[in-house]
């Protein structure tokens, strides 16, 4: 058993705060605290969606022109 921290969004979707990896699908159970995210929970929430992004070589093309020219 593992206890992992999440936020519930208004629309019912569960975001996991940190990836996590199981062998195989789990049951799991959830806990809604009343106290409400702060706001450097949901920055970090998108921190992953967002860095998979981040990743792509298109992302590097479509901002390359604001990189200093490297000289050789």
């Amino acid at each position: 058993m593992k206890t992992v921290e999440a936020v519930i969004e208004t629309n019912g979707e569960v975001r996991l705060v940190e990836p996590v990896h199981v062998s195989s699908p789990r049951r799991a159970l959830v806990t809604i605290l009343e106290e409400a995210p702060t706001v450097n929970d949901a920055a970090l929430l998108s921190e992953e969606a967002l860095a998979e992004d981040w990743r792509r070589a298109e992302e590097d093309a479509a901002w390359a022109h604001l990189q200093p020219v490297k000289s050789s």
